[in-house]
């Protein structure tokens, strides 16, 4: 594809974002641009909302690279004239140019024979429930058994023609947090003969931002965050229930485990201060993107001496990503693109740069085609 295609070619993803397990206009639109492409090293097969596109290469070794595929439930707000067709959903997170991306790598293989084999994996649900762990479990990459995995993230922080990455830890652990407080209502003039889960969950709240600040290792890191609290009715009625909705993200395991075990010792403590009932749920969680030391120094020696290419060597993010469990299936590495957005990832105003999408075709077809077995 050339660049005007593959600028097309995100627009027309960029215009129908879909939730999670639910990306079938995505999938086709997937199926159907690998059907004009060369079939004559391809096999595809579908797994739910997902494609996997095997190319067949010189050698059997097999080399995967993902893409993931869902938009998030944002209501976009850039005005552009390729802008979002589904209301209440939007690209804010850039998989509009993951696929495009794995998509132009895969015409450029289809016509010219991969020094390895290669598997291309473009993945449902990244940003929930997750489709990777899912996608693992299920056996379908079983067969071709990868070798080495490969995906990349956008970065609207960092100018186009710059790839960032690191050995070892990328990205956080990651785990949702859904509490539900259940007490009494009643009228707002007898507090007396009620339990008031706004009162209730509003103390959590608070205490809540104790826990990093004291109950964590200073020299690790993790951040507790409650993005929204519901409850109540009326402003005259004394709310019976009350839900909080957050996010952990840790640089560790043992961080994860001991920020939850305090969120539930603060839970029973308000479930007893305030005669109430509380259930947590801890929703998707996703394990750390940890990036393989010698795959990953050899594509950042590679990146460093390419044309055009800025390499920055990345520090640790607090971001979530479900590759983590691929790479705990599959050593490999994930990496950011700059594409220089004035806004941020999950931003109803991203807007990023599409020269940055020939870029990335650019280095990874190099990439792959100096690549050999082991």
């Amino acid at each position: 594809m050339n660049h005007e295609a593959l600028i097309q070619l995100r627009r027309k993803f960029h215009q129908i974002p879909e939730i999670g397990f639910e990306e079938y206009k995505t999938q086709a639109l997937i199926l159907d641009t690998v059907g004009t492409l060369n079939q004559e090293r391809l096999t595809v097969t579908k797994w739910r909302t997902g494609v996997i596109v095997k190319v067949d290469g010189k050698s059997p070794y097999t080399i995967a690279y993902r893409a993931d595929m869902d938009g998030l439930p944002v209501q976009e707000e850039t005005n552009l004239p390729y802008r979002s067709l589904h209301e209440g959903a939007m690209h804010a997170c850039g998989h509009d140019l993951h696929m495009t991306i794995a998509l132009g790598m895969l015409d450029y293989f289809s016509e010219n024979e991969p020094p390895t084999s290669l598997l291309f994996v473009f993945q449902p649900a990244e940003e929930g429930p997750g489709g990777a762990k899912p996608m693992l479990e299920s056996g379908v990459l079983d067969k071709w058994k990868p070798e080495e995995m490969y995906a990349l993230h956008i970065d609207p922080n960092l100018p186009v023609g710059t790839i960032s990455t690191k050995a070892g830890l990328l990205f956080a652990n990651t785990s949702e947090l859904f509490i539900d407080f259940k007490g009494k209502g009643g009228h707002a003039a007898y507090p007396h003969t009620a339990n008031d889960m706004v009162v209730a969950a509003a103390h959590f709240v608070t205490q809540l931002q104790s826990i990093v600040s004291r109950n964590v290792d200073p020299l690790d890191s993790a951040v507790v965050t409650i993005g929204v609290i519901n409850g109540g009715t009326k402003q005259n009625v004394i709310a019976s229930g009350a839900r909080v909705e957050g996010t952990i993200r840790t640089l560790s395991m043992e961080a994860m485990k001991k920020v939850k075990q305090r969120i539930e010792a603060l839970v029973k403590g308000i479930e007893v201060g305030f005669s109430c009932e509380a259930t947590i749920d801890y929703g998707s969680n996703y394990c750390e993107v940890n990036n393989d030391a010698a795959l990953t120094q050899a594509f950042i020696d590679f990146s460093e001496d390419q044309p055009g290419i800025q390499f920055v060597h990345a520090k640790e993010a607090m971001t979530g990503e479900d590759f983590g469990y691929f790479l705990k299936a599959y050593p490999g590495l994930m990496f950011w693109l700059g594409v220089d957005s004035s806004f941020g990832l999950h931003d109803a105003r991203l807007n990023p740069h599409e020269e940055a999408i020939g870029i990335a075709v650019k280095h990874m077809c190099s990439f792959l085609n100096q690549k050999q077995e082991g």
